[in-house]
């Protein structure tokens, strides 16, 4: 339901993400040299990790508190991955030139999503 709380627990949330996201990434990226987004990747394979656990946490509640799932699922997780970045470093890599980067990437991303969320919930089994 939108409400006042709904909305101010996500912005909470997605606030706490992204200042989470960009210290993750600027510490990826001041630490591994490489020409692959590997703070972006990273970012976004422990974000799929993250809300696949809150997914099996909440959904293992009778009465799941809403509240926490805007807060947690739809605010950080929202605010932390990075899949808008994702998409625009893509672009780049292919207006480059570089062809082989970018499929790798985006094949890896895919892949390794949907297992880390897959993980996350089985691993709360």
């Amino acid at each position: 339901m939108l409400t006042f709380r709904a909305l101010l627990l996500v912005g909470i949330g997605g606030g706490i993400g992204s200042i989470l996201r960009y210290v993750s990434s600027w510490l990826i990226t001041k630490n591994v040299s490489t020409n692959f987004p590997l703070a972006t990747f990273s970012v976004n394979i422990f974000g799929c990790l993250l809300i696949g656990i809150l997914i099996g946490i909440f959904g293992k509640q009778l009465s799941p508190n809403d509240d926490l799932k805007y807060l947690f699922i739809t605010g950080f997780c929202g605010g932390y991955t990075t899949f808008s970045t994702f998409s625009a470093e893509n672009i780049q890599l292919i207006q480059s030139g570089n062809y082989v980067i970018p499929a790798l990437y985006i094949t890896s991303s895919v892949l390794f999503g949907i297992l880390a969320v897959f993980l996350g919930m089985v691993m709360l089994k």
